[in-house]
């Protein structure tokens, strides 16, 4: 899947959400003009929490599976794509769950070998919070945006887009504790 967004200045990366935004990261991709989801989405209510002002691009992950789906939601899960690449001001953005990308210390380079056209990739899977700007293209993991292992707190990445220079900010945000994060009913 190819897309445009060329007005695109900031966009939000998120992963991991396995059905379960944290509501801080929800606000945050709310003021960016894109978002993209690195897949392990968990169910349409993430997607549906997730609000950019523009493009939402989100691509499955290896827990993406109609058994972990809501049946009424089998229609929009069949509907991801395993990659999606997004042309931004600058260069191409190229997005995928990473699953399948080698073992974690050769990871990186596989991803450049394979995409060495994109100015920038994103995978999830790791739940690891990581921006590689060592060498072309970057290889950017933005951890967990929810509750399931997020290694200090969920996190997600910014990336702000010209012709002419990219930068990735790295965002965490503190776990929030059990009883802010339960729902309860009366």
């Amino acid at each position: 899947m190819h897309l445009h967004c060329p007005q695109a200045k900031r966009v939000a990366i998120v992963s991991d959400t396995h059905g379960q935004l944290d509501p801080r990261i929800a606000e945050l991709v709310a003021g960016c003009d894109c978002a993209v989801h690195a897949g392990d989405i968990g169910g349409a209510q993430v997607l549906a929490a997730l609000r950019p002002k523009g493009l939402l691009v989100a691509v499955r992950g290896n827990n993406d599976l109609p058994a972990k789906w809501p049946p009424d939601q089998h229609s929009l899960l069949r509907g991801l794509p395993e990659e999606a690449r997004l042309s931004l001001p600058g260069g191409e953005l190229l997005v995928l769950h990473g699953h399948r990308a080698g073992p974690v210390r050769s990871r990186h380079q596989w991803l450049r070998n394979r995409y060495p056209e994109a100015r920038a990739l994103v995978y999830g899977h790791s739940h690891r919070l990581v921006c590689d700007l060592s060498a072309r293209p970057w290889v950017l993991n933005p951890g967990a945006a929810g509750r399931a292992r997020t290694y200090g707190g969920p996190s997600c990445l910014l990336l702000a887009v010209s012709d002419r220079q990219w930068t990735a900010q790295e965002i965490r945000f503190e776990p929030l504790s059990r009883s802010c994060s339960r729902q309860h009913t009366a």
